[in-house]
């Protein structure tokens, strides 16, 4: 181990991930996972995150309610009986985790992880640990490839992609540009999948950012994405059927408690659920 290693606040679930870890950089994933008060992260990407606090003091709001939205989709999904899941752009597992979610209402729920994170594959092999009715699997892939994500064999072994699966896509497209047709990449998913399936997807956006907030973040967003108006991400739902109530702010999104809701500047990201008819 290296002496930049000790920055880190957790313990690494084995000796190879030091071999896949720059610490001296910061990390996106890492990152969220320091604004959710999560231990698997280092000095630098605590400092890269602590800066965007210093423009940005929503940013830990907004991942708890990015959180929040996934545990909503996937226990909806769940209760609407999906068994078969496959989320796409894990990130670093922060209990509870998807597979947690599902398999406390249905046991025997099948959960494929997916990430192109070296990183995230040695903390998923570790710490995503299914029910003993139910299975879950990781998959090193990246979303710019989805069809090595369909045919992979974590895919086909785990999943039945006969049967319904609720495909999972949490804060991952903003960092897709459009000239890398992130519309094209989700409709070769939602094209793999059956009928009775369901996509499940968080965004960010401009949208309710005031003109202040947009202009000292623009710089570092815009150079590792691209947030997208509420139509631009409503476009990715072409053609399905939209679950109520259609596309939200996350944090509003099938919310049963009105009390402390964040105000939607303090988000800025978009929701919604939908059928594949």
């Amino acid at each position: 181990m290296d002496g930049r290693a000790s920055e880190k606040q957790g313990t690494m679930p084995d000796d190879d991930a030091q071999r896949l870890i720059d610490t001296s950089t910061p990390h996106a994933a890492r990152r969220y996972d320091y604004l959710l008060g999560g231990k698997d992260n280092f000095a630098a990407d605590r400092e890269s995150a602590d800066a965007a606090l210093r423009f940005a003091p929503n940013l830990r709001t907004w991942a708890r309610e990015n959180r929040a939205f996934m545990h909503r989709a996937a226990a909806y999904l769940a209760t609407a009986g999906i068994r078969q899941f496959l989320d796409v752009g894990t990130g670093i597992p922060t209990s509870p985790n998807l597979h947690e979610v599902v398999q406390g209402i249905a046991p025997d729920a099948r959960v494929v992880y997916v990430d192109h994170d070296p990183l995230v594959l040695v903390h998923a092999r570790a710490l995503l640990i299914s029910s003993a009715e139910g299975q879950t699997a990781y998959l090193q892939a990246d979303l710019s490839d989805p069809d090595s994500i369909l045919r992979s064999d974590e895919v086909t072994r785990t999943l039945d992609l006969t049967q319904p699966v609720g495909l999972s896509l949490i804060a991952v497209l903003h960092f897709f540009k459009d000239a890398q047709d992130p519309y094209g990449l989700v409709r070769r998913l939602i094209e793999a999948l059956p009928s009775g399936s369901y996509l499940a997807m968080s965004h960010n956006s401009w949208d309710h950012y005031d003109a202040d907030q947009r202009r000292l973040l623009e710089p570092a967003v815009n150079a590792e994405g691209q947030p997208r108006t509420r139509e631009e991400f409503a476009r990715f739902f072409d053609g399905l059927e939209l679950v109520e109530p259609g596309v939200s702010l996350i944090h509003r999104w099938r919310r049963d408690d009105a009390a402390n809701l964040p105000e939607d500047k303090e988000i800025s990201a978009y929701g919604a659920v939908a059928r594949i008819p």
